[in-house]
């Protein structure tokens, strides 16, 4: 019988669908999500050789849901042991915490997930939060890190920081880790092997990251704000918020591998103008600004990990698949970058990276949702779009029904009382009550002009 190529089309269509499918599901260990399993890039720690998973999972914004009582949010164990499952069974194996998180109960809620998977699948993270409403006693100080460990359910610690350094300046630090004898108790528990990485992160003053560095001591990380909007741009009058370019540098120079946080500056990078989104889709647009910005961040070679907030298996899965793997950032794509960083510092955003070190606000004022709402408008208000377009006129609306939905009106902008507890607070040295201000009748501006 003549088989004609008439005939054999059908057939050859099955023969190659049926090789993408052994291709897709069994050639590339590639799940049915597209999700790759064994494409993780990891960096090697030169301290300790650990291989960490340049993609961290940053647990200060686990998912959290309405209490039985109905009086209040806790934290969502169910979908917390989801994204933990998936983020290991991904590559990702750096968790990192600390006791103050998520109102005392993030350590918890680690331990709980990460519990359930072998010892050596993952590399925990936790801090000496001995600041803010804690006297940092030597025996409150040591009280709180074996705390950590009894709710981490672990009997040593991966990558133990003193947390947020330079917040307060000179006297404070000296007096959390210095006076109390705690920084030399913690390399005494380094060198027993309970702490087998011993770091710090960094907040504030400069001069206490350079004294740090400056003893002699061999530190085996350094936690800082990494992003391309800070990398040459952060510092300001109060020496706060010093650049990023510096900060890396001077870890390199010491061999200290570098933990990069707030890699989206709280979710900024992911709201960028349409002017800025245009610029970058020029290069890629298969991209979006979330994985620019993580791109950026994961792209010096010596940053160990980068740590993201992810609370939905969407944005899970996103950041696995941008270092899954790694593709740095070229010339052209760093001029790209440099192009939005002098666009979004022309604009009117609030640098608020929803760290939460603000709340709770003593009436109850969302301080940064309100921001994340305030910089999700002001992203796409540019001179290319105009008052006018469909865009920012349904932006505006979305603006203002989240506003009025979500933030009542005793807890809204205009709430504030300008008490100034919430500035003392911001790492990014904001003035959180004039900010509110603006927002409140940037607010109001807008219900007029509907």
């Amino acid at each position: 019988m003549k088989i004609t190529l008439k005939k054999m089309l059908p057939l050859l269509a099955v023969i190659v669908l049926a090789a993408a499918i052994i291709l897709k599901y069994y050639g590339d260990n590639t799940p049915e999500d597209g999700v790759p399993t064994d494409k993780m890039t990891y960096r090697t720690n030169p301290h300790t050789g650990d291989k960490v998973s340049l993609l961290g999972f940053g647990c200060m914004r686990f998912p959290m849901k309405m209490n039985a009582e109905g009086t209040g949010k806790e934290i969502d164990q169910d979908s917390v042991n989801k994204l933990v499952d998936y983020a290991i069974a991904h590559g990702v194996n750096y968790f990192d915490g600390a006791p103050v998180y998520i109102d005392g109960n993030c350590e918890t809620a680690m331990g709980i997930a990460l519990s359930r998977h072998p010892r050596n699948k993952y590399f925990v993270a936790t801090k000496m939060s001995n600041f803010r409403n804690t006297i940092p006693t030597r025996e409150l100080s040591i009280e709180r890190y074996h705390k950590s460990m009894e709710l981490l359910q672990v009997d040593y610690i991966d990558y133990y920081l003193l947390h947020s350094i330079g917040g307060g300046g000179m006297e404070s630090f000296k007096e959390r880790f210095i006076d109390n004898g705690i920084l030399e108790f913690l390399q005494e528990e380094r060198k027993a092997g309970r702490i087998r990485n011993l770091g710090f992160s960094y907040h504030g003053d400069i001069a206490v990251f350079d004294y740090l560095l400056s003893l002699d001591y061999q530190w085996d990380f350094a936690q800082i704000q990494l992003n391309y909007l800070d990398w040459q741009h952060a510092a300001d009058a109060t020496g706060r918020n010093t650049d990023a370019e510096y900060l890396y540098s001077e870890l390199v120079k010491r061999n200290v591998p570098a933990v990069i946080m707030e890699p989206l500056r709280g979710g900024a990078l992911a709201r960028i103008s349409a002017m800025s989104t245009r610029i970058l889709n020029g290069i890629d647009s298969s991209l979006n600004p979330a994985a620019w910005a993580f791109r950026f961040a994961g792209s010096p070679e010596h940053a160990l990990t980068v740590l993201s907030g992810m609370n939905t298996i969407q944005h899970l899965q996103e950041n696995i698949i941008t270092y899954s793997p790694l593709t740095p950032l070229n010339d052209r794509e760093y001029a790209a970058l440099e192009q939005v960083t002098n666009i979004t510092l022309n604009a009117a955003f609030i640098p608020c990276t929803e760290c939460q070190y603000c709340m709770p606000c003593p009436v109850d004022v969302d301080i940064p949702k309100v921001f994340a709402l305030y910089n999700s408008i002001v992203s796409i208000e540019d001179s290319t779009i105009g008052e006018e377009s469909v865009n920012y006129r349904k932006a505006k609306q979305a603006f203002l029904d989240e506003y009025d939905r979500n933030l009542t009106t005793l807890a809204n902008a205009s709430s504030c009382i300008g008490c100034g507890k919430c500035k003392k607070e911001c790492p990014q040295n904001i003035n959180i009550p004039e900010q509110l201000k603006n927002v409140a009748s940037f607010a109001e501006k807008l219900k007029t002009s509907k």
